[in-house]
């Protein structure tokens, strides 16, 4: 395995127009094959080089014939480019016999090439299976020297020779299992799934943690997606060239690829699947620089699940990037999401939570008080009543003894939830932040200057970075998980409305107000996101 030599160089250090070679089979109609690949790796930032493993007849309705050439000429196109270039890393597609997939196989043996992506063409749009058993068997040995395999769901299903999987997560599964069996990364991709999004995920069975990182995506209603499992191993062959971080290249690949498929009805190319706008970004903007990604990670900056309702509130959310990278890259998240959190940071977590609930309650109900319109005291008054419902359903549900006990400052009969009956140092201080303007005037109190405003912004990271947070543990629930009813609250479809309606709510206040009530809002949002990320962090001391 060629195990990726330069993973721990810096930006700085790779190759500034890496030099990619694919090999793969043609498409005359440009939209697949080695077509694809030399635009995708020019579109994003690489020189592309191409070896020719068969000459296919196809358009965007399907394949006609295919003519394979000697492998001893495969050989020595090969050989002509590694004698004379020097290669920063490999993309391989279509390979379809046994005597071509040992030749590419042997000459990786000679080469040494940094890094290596292999799409497995295995299966056709049909379903039908393009390899014999013999032309399997090699591709599974070729893959112990290859450093990601980027097999769609079929094709992951029939590497590890087990059923389609129906599920994310049962597809997550599957790319460990692969990933473990043949010491390869894998990039799981969930396109063929069910949903509005189309979630990938990068897994490496060898990691502390095998789900090395997620990247969802909205799916995209257009029919030209022809040659997209091509153009995204190019890409990510070509953004690993270029960051020498396969985490990066999958959500730089992400991004572009995204853009492409969502300007492919641009595009008028035949009467069938049409293909993806490779060049749509660089004809309109030009090639954007992948070194900035190492500041805030890509994933940061894909659409959020609740998206936002104007300018206002989009500028918040990518000025908030860093801050929820860091929360999902705590300690805590990263374990609640793959279920090996332990029980007693859970409860604590838990604790502190439902308290923390008590005081958000009554911030929002003062929210409701101070509303100016009716339709936004509703809301409040009935964000309010549904965070206490929450509170008790904690008690019930999950906490020792069926609770946390005799309120803030009370105490229990022992335990976990007696000992955590006080809020702890970052509850108090978040709760200090919502309420002090609220306790200061009391209940009933006429409206201090710019309360509203103020208050509006402290309240919104709650619902926003929560569900981001849990949208992302969401994905990694399964029916075996530890925490499974925990993590399917996440998903729950009324939270995700009262978030839609709480953001329209800021991005109403926002609008109206002037620039400085405006940075009043923005500032306390601003904190209340830096403390949504303490919260998480003290969940296992890691504050």
């Amino acid at each position: 395995m060629s195990a990726g030599t330069n993973a721990g160089s810096d930006f700085g250090s790779i190759h500034r127009v890496p030099r990619i070679l694919s090999i793969a089979g043609t498409d005359p109609a440009g939209g697949a094959g080695i077509q694809a690949d030399l635009k995708s790796i020019a579109a994003t930032g690489g020189y592309g080089m191409a070896v020719v493993t068969a000459l296919v007849a196809q358009n965007t309705r399907g394949v006609r014939s295919v003519h394979t050439p000697p492998v001893g000429f495969l050989r020595e196109q090969l050989d002509a480019v590694s004698d004379d270039v020097i290669i920063d890393a490999v993309k391989i597609g279509m390979l379809g016999s046994t005597g071509v997939t040992h030749t590419v196989d042997a000459w990786l043996a000679e080469a040494q090439v940094p890094a290596v992506v292999l799409d497995p063409v295995m299966i056709a749009t049909s379903g039908d299976r393009l390899l014999d058993d013999g032309a399997e068997a090699a591709l599974r040995q070729l893959l112990h020297r290859v450093d990601v395999v980027t097999p769609n769901l079929p094709e992951l299903a029939v590497l590890v020779q087990e059923p389609v999987a129906r599920d994310w997560s049962s597809a997550l599964a599957q790319g460990e299992r692969l990933s473990a069996a043949y010491g390869v990364q894998v990039l799981v991709k969930g396109g063929h799934l069910a949903g509005q999004w189309c979630p990938d995920a990068l897994v490496d069975a060898a990691a502390a943690d095998p789900v090395v990182l997620q990247v969802r995506t909205p799916r995209v209603d257009t029919v030209n997606t022809h040659g997209t499992g091509c153009s995204m191993s190019a890409a990510l062959a070509t953004c690993y060239a270029r960051t020498g971080r396969w985490d990066l290249a999958l959500t730089a690949t992400k991004e572009w690829l995204q853009e492409a498929l969502e300007y492919a009805d641009e595009l008028d190319v035949g009467a069938g699947h049409g293909p993806v706008h490779h060049f749509r970004g660089v004809w309109e903007r030009g090639l954007a620089p992948l070194g900035a990604a190492a500041a805030a990670p890509e994933a940061m900056k894909e659409a959020p699940p609740v998206q936002a309702a104007g300018p206002h509130t989009a500028a918040l959310w990518e000025q908030t990037a860093a801050v929820r990278a860091d929360i999902n890259e705590l300690d805590f998240v990263r374990a609640l999401g793959s279920g090996h959190l332990n029980r007693e940071a859970f409860e604590f977590y838990l604790a502190q939570d439902a308290l923390y609930l008590r005081g958000y309650a009554r911030a929002l109900a003062r929210a409701s008080e101070l509303a100016p319109a009716l339709d936004e005291q509703v809301f409040w008054a009935k964000a309010a009543y549904d965070a206490l419902a929450t509170e008790m359903e904690l008690h019930t549900s999950w906490l020792p003894d069926g609770g946390i006990g005799g309120g803030i400052g009370g105490g229990t009969d022992g335990g976990l939830a007696g000992r955590e009956a006080v809020p702890g140092p970052v509850t108090r201080g978040y709760l200090q932040h919502l309420l002090g303007s609220a306790d200061a005037a009391g209940p009933g109190a006429g409206r201090g200057a710019n309360e509203y405003e103020r208050l509006v912004g402290a309240l919104l990271p709650c619902f926003w970075i929560y569900a981001d947070v849990g949208t992302r543990l969401s994905d990694a629930n399964h029916s075996g998980h530890p925490y499974a009813e925990w993590l399917d609250t996440y998903s729950d479809p009324a939270f995700a409305g009262s978030t839609t309606a709480a953001v329209d709510i800021l991005e109403r206040v926002l609008d109206r107000s002037p620039e400085d009530v405006r940075e009043l809002t923005r500032s306390a949002f601003h904190e209340s996101a830096h403390r949504e990320y303490e919260f998480f962090a003290a969940g296992a001391g890691e504050s």
